[in-house]
């Protein structure tokens, strides 16, 4: 059975219209979207498949319709799971396709906007970026352009609202059949079309398109990306610990934490129950303090700061600077952006792999990923746990991290047969994102965490109270110690980190919080906890992907690494100071 015939579109009221956006990645397909259905969003992965795709609810005048906004593709010849699933939504039907063109890079749309003409599926035209393309002295014929493509053209500029309207109102709108335009020659035609419709006008560059060069070229593009890179850190960093220290640890700690207290004792005064649900790994406060007070502020800042650069064009500008880095690990300069996935979530940052051009960069870059990326929740710990301690300790594990990284790297790319393939990246127009479609992209992040931590965080700490009141963490201490405490230095309870840094990596670092460690103790245990255990769904995906023994050799190398790196770490440490 086809992925289309399986397909149920959730929204999809009986009676209404079906209109599939589409488009070539980053010709602000995701900002149209936005404008036409407001907030009545579904975020889903199409069947059978890990690809994103969009569906949402038009109203206009007691209407509605059911907008689809299909992945971003280049062409219709299915080489990529995106492509796959743009082809298995045509086949299903629909009763409008809005074909969304870059105005600044026209000719390279143009095929597409062929290869939709062979569906008997009308098809309007969205020429959008048009205000950045007159910023570049390029004057486009929307009337002669729609002559050629033989249907609607309308001028948009998404991030303003401009021309949307225009496009919502015909949606609505009765077409008739339709008469399939042949192209035997895309190229050809696609050259010939622009040579009419464009005029190309000599301007000056604007400060924005200045600066959208400066940072590719690398005298200036490397002070621009640590530039950004201490922003970014200081932006996450102090509002982190601004928000939890002014409003969060206040709201727990003197409202939240006395008023559940009170209620429980209205109910059991003592024994393991009442430590278990209100003392020191108490699970009804614990749940509230870790994952909120303490973790979401930085989880917060972190979706702002990255939805934010990933909008405005400038992470693949990394990408290109970066290529020479990681080049020495064989991979393209491209890969930048599953890394930076990793600090949101490992889990998106491996399916991103997909795209990479060979097997062998998909292992290095899911090992690297999985051995020394913390995500953002394990940030937010490593923040609380370090940054009102030491700025030194909290910079020094993230450095070690990079390092970590960079040798990792040369030693797969090694011990790895195949080669790297060249750049192959799409540098987008450098632009202000649009704060709608910025805000309701943070929004759907924060929501997926909060689902996502909150359950395993809860059972977490639900067995970290059991553990330390039945006493069976003087056991499991007693156990471990030979690694614990002759080999990291750390205190026997510390083996708690490690039960539960198997459910969620963060979870490794909380419980050090309630210990009174030294701060060499404390970056042992955080250098442990960064290269420990990848968490549950992490493993799960890393079975799916490249099956049971590639998924258990990475964890077994994270394990080794964790504990042969943390306790060196702290050998040398205690040595030099």
């Amino acid at each position: 059975m086809d992925c289309h015939q399986q397909h149920q579109f959730k929204h999809r009221p009986t009676g209404i219209k079906k209109v599939l956006l589409m488009g070539n990645p980053n010709v602000g397909k995701s900002v149209i979207f936005n404008r036409l259905t407001g907030l009545d969003v579904v975020t889903a992965n199409y069947t059978g498949t890990t690809v994103t795709y969009h569906e949402g609810l038009i109203r206009h005048q007691g209407s509605q319709a059911l907008l689809i906004d299909v992945p971003g593709i280049y062409s219709l010849n299915v080489q990529s799971k995106a492509e796959e699933v743009a082809v298995s939504m045509l086949n299903a039907g629909a009763d409008l396709i809005i074909c969304v063109l870059d105005a600044t890079h026209l000719e390279r749309n143009l095929s597409l906007a062929f290869d939709l003409q062979n569906y008997d599926i009308p098809v309007v035209y969205s020429l959008n970026l048009s205000d950045v393309a007159r910023r570049k002295g390029l004057e486009i014929d929307t009337k002669l352009l729609s002559q050629y493509l033989q249907a609607p053209v309308f001028e948009t500029v998404a991030v303003k609202n401009l021309g949307v309207g225009a496009l919502k109102h015909i949606i609505f709108q009765d077409f008739p059949k339709v008469n399939k335009m042949q192209v035997h020659n895309p190229i050809e035609k696609s050259q010939e079309i622009v040579q009419n419709v464009l005029q190309e006008n000599d301007v000056e560059l604007s400060l924005l398109e200045r600066f959208s060069d400066w940072c590719i070229k690398p005298k200036t593009g490397i002070p621009i990306m640590f530039l950004v890179l201490a922003l970014a850190l200081g932006i996450i960093v102090g509002g982190g610990k601004a928000i939890r220290s002014i409003i969060l640890l206040p709201f727990v700690n003197q409202i939240y934490a006395p008023l559940v207290t009170r209620i429980v004792e209205r109910f059991v005064t003592d024994g393991i129950i009442y430590r278990v649900l209100v003392g020191e790994f108490g699970v009804l406060i614990k749940m509230i303090e870790w994952p909120f007070a303490l973790i979401l502020p930085y989880v917060l800042l972190f979706y702002i700061v990255f939805s934010f650069l990933e909008d405005s064009g400038y992470l693949p500008r990394l990408g290109v600077l970066m290529d020479g880095i990681f080049r020495k690990m064989g991979l393209p300069g491209s890969n930048i952006i599953p890394f930076i996935l990793g600090y949101g979530c490992a889990v998106p940052a491996i399916l991103g792999t997909r795209a990479s051009g060979s097997k062998k960069e998909r292992i290095i870059v899911v090992t690297l990923i999985s051995i020394a990326v913390p995500c953002t929740a394990q940030t937010g710990a490593f923040i609380t746990l370090l940054g009102d301690r030491s700025l030194f300790a909290l910079l020094f594990v993230y450095m070690l991290s990079f390092i970590t990284i960079f040798f990792t790297g040369l030693l797969l790319n090694r011990l790895l047969k195949g080669k790297s393939r060249p750049l192959i990246l799409e540098i987008p127009n450098l632009l202000l994102p649009d704060f709608r479609s910025l805000s309701k992209k943070i929004w759907i992040k924060l929501k997926h965490f909060v689902k996502e931590a909150q359950v395993p965080m809860f059972f977490g700490i639900l067995l970290a109270g059991l553990i330390v009141e039945t006493g069976a963490i003087i056991w499991i201490g007693t156990a471990l110690e030979p690694l614990v405490v002759g080999w990291l230095d750390l205190p026997k309870e510390a083996s708690l980190s490690l039960l539960l840094g198997v459910i969620r990596r963060e979870l490794a670092v909380m419980p050090l919080l309630e210990m009174d460690l030294t701060t060499i103790q404390l970056i042992t245990g955080s250098v442990v906890a960064l290269f420990y255990l990848p968490c549950i769904s992490v493993f799960v995906i890393l079975v799916k992907e490249f099956k049971a023994k590639i998924a258990f050799l990475i964890v077994l190398t994270t394990f080794f690494m964790a504990f042969f790196i943390g306790g060196l770490v702290q050998n040398i440490l205690n040595w030099v100071m």
